[in-house]
C-alpha cells in the first residue's frame, strides 16, 4: 500500500547558526557550492538529491546522523576529503567493526547492499554527516 508521500522528493534540512561559516565549510572541505541562495538559506544539489542549510538560532545535537552521502568508492572519496583538510569522527558502536576511519555495518543494517562501509564527520555547525558505500553482494568481503 502506498501513501501520499510515496513519490515525494525527500529533502534534508540542516540547521546553521552561522550560514556564511557553513557555506565556507561546504565549499572548502566538501567541494560543494549552493545552486540557490535566499536570505537565511542555501540549497545544494548532489546528483538526483538535494539538501538545504537554513539559518537557525538552535544548534544541531550531533548525537545521530543527520544526513548521509552514498558513494561508489568510499576510499577514493575519503582520500579527496582528507586532502581538503576534513577530519573524521570515530565511534565505537556495538555490532559494528571499526578499521581506521571506516566502520563496517552488518548485513542487517538498512542499506542498498549486504551492509555498508562508512564514516562520519561533523560540519562547521555540529551536524553529524555520514558517508557510505553499500557492500554489494558480488563484492562482499573485498
Amino acid at each position: 500500500m502506498s501513501g501520499p508521500l510515496s513519490n515525494a522528493h525527500a529533502v534534508t534540512k540542516l540547521p546553521a547558526q552561522d550560514l556564511e561559516r557553513a557555506r565556507v565549510f561546504y565549499r572548502d572541505k566538501l567541494g560543494l557550492e549552493p545552486v540557490e541562495e535566499r536570505t537565511g538559506g542555501l540549497r545544494y544539489v548532489c546528483g538526483p538529491t538535494e539538501f538545504h542549510l537554513f539559518s537557525s538560532a538552535g544548534s544541531a545535537s550531533g548525537a545521530s546522523t543527520q544526513m548521509g552521502f552514498e558513494v561508489e568508492d568510499l576510499e577514493a572519496t575519503l582520500t579527496d576529503l582528507r586532502a581538503r583538510g576534513l577530519t573524521f569522527a570515530r565511534f565505537e558502536m556495538p555490532g559494528f567493526q571499526m578499521d581506521g576511519d571506516t566502520i563496517t555495518a552488518p548485513d542487517n543494517y538498512p542499506s542498498k547492499g549486504a551492509g555498508e562501509l562508512g564514516t562520519f564527520f561533523y560540519d562547521s555547525e555540529g551536524n553529524l554527516i555520514g558517508i557510505a558505500q553499500p557492500i554489494r553482494e558480488d563484492t562482499a568481503g573485498t
